[in-house]
């Protein structure tokens, strides 16, 4: 692992207090983001993505989850030690989260430009009108037209592509080092998404920032992301440089991902897709998490515990199997 990124994530596991006790639902989960790079995370719902961002700014319900094992090493410090008083310092100012659903992040009882203000004064100080004056910057640079006559309007007046650029701008206010981008472009239009890439990746270039991209969405990572990991179930199973995780993949699950991807073909051509659905956390099959899905298990697939295997470079697979099968890239 690179010893010089900006966020590296190591074995980190988080619980969850259910009614079947508390339950692994990130499962020592390593990855690492430089500066300037931007790392796609992908993976289906439930797969632990988001859960391992909120446990970078430390946003897991006290008393709900905990972060039981494992470290999140920010430059030289480890976020998962920091005292509270810290780690707000670094939150929203050091490392920046744009939420996934901008109607609901935002109050409806405050403008946005008060809203996005209040980042800046938090950590930036000075009076509220400098604060207002550099929330209207944010949103020109994001790209809203007026913008200083828009941060007067509230969040019910912004179309939600304009919300979601409140949301960046908001994220951006203080000069984050490394944004984590929790599926910032989900229910937007194409055109919305189109721009909203184009934006995240024009920010990567200016400012030399790391970007962790969460998503479902493997289109936006082959146009967007340097490099991909892929989750299921809680744990990495996959990790590669974009280009070669969409040539060559390593993992079943991946090549599923990929076969499901939408794309023009024949009418009445069956679609693919990935059979069954994935484990409830506190029932995780044993050996790969994913052999009751998989077209490829066989027996040793089902117990043992399956390490990440490298084959090459930066790319390694949790499979069993992974010099063994021949698996079929992006159609």
């Amino acid at each position: 692992m690179n010893a010089t990124a900006l966020l590296r994530i190591e074995d980190l596991c988080v619980d969850f207090a259910t009614g079947h006790g508390w339950v692994n639902v990130v499962d020592g989960v390593s990855l690492h983001v430089g500066a300037g790079e931007i790392v796609g995370l992908v993976g289906e719902s439930g797969s632990g993505k988001s859960v391992t961002s909120l446990s970078v700014l430390g946003l897991i319900p006290r008393g709900q989850g905990r972060v039981s094992r494992g470290h999140i090493w920010y430059g030289d410090r480890d976020l998962t030690t920091l005292p509270v008083h810290e780690l707000r310092g670094i939150r929203g100012n050091e490392v920046s989260m744009i939420f996934q659903e901008p109607m609901t992040s935002l109050n409806p009882a405050f403008t946005i430009g008060d809203q996005i203000a209040e980042v800046h004064r938090r950590h930036r100080g000075g009076k509220r009108a400098a604060a207002l004056a550099r929330a209207a910057e944010m949103l020109d640079l994001v790209g809203i037209p007026n913008a200083h006559e828009r941060v007067r309007d509230y969040p019910h007046e912004f179309s939600g592509g304009m919300r979601q650029r409140a949301m960046i701008a908001m994220a951006l206010i203080c000069g984050p080092r490394l944004l984590i981008a929790d599926e910032p472009t989900t229910a937007l239009d194409v055109t919305v998404q189109a721009q909203i890439i184009e934006l995240l990746a024009k920010l990567r270039d200016e400012t030399g920032c790391g970007i962790v991209f969460i998503t479902h969405d493997l289109g936006v990572v082959a146009e967007l992301c340097d490099r991909v990991v892929v989750m299921y179930a809680g744990q990495v199973v996959e990790s590669a440089a974009g280009r070669e995780l969409f040539l060559r993949p390593r993992h079943p699950y991946t090549e599923g991902l990929l076969a499901a991807m939408p794309q023009l073909g024949e009418r009445g051509t069956e679609l693919p897709f990935i059979p069954g659905r994935p484990p409830e956390p506190w029932r995780q099959p044993d050996g790969c998490r994913f052999n009751p899905r998989c077209r490829y298990t066989v027996d040793h697939c089902r117990g043992g515990v399956v390490p990440a295997i490298r084959s090459g470079g930066d790319h390694a697979s949790r499979c069993l199997r992974t010099d063994e099968l021949e698996l079929l890239g992006a159609p």
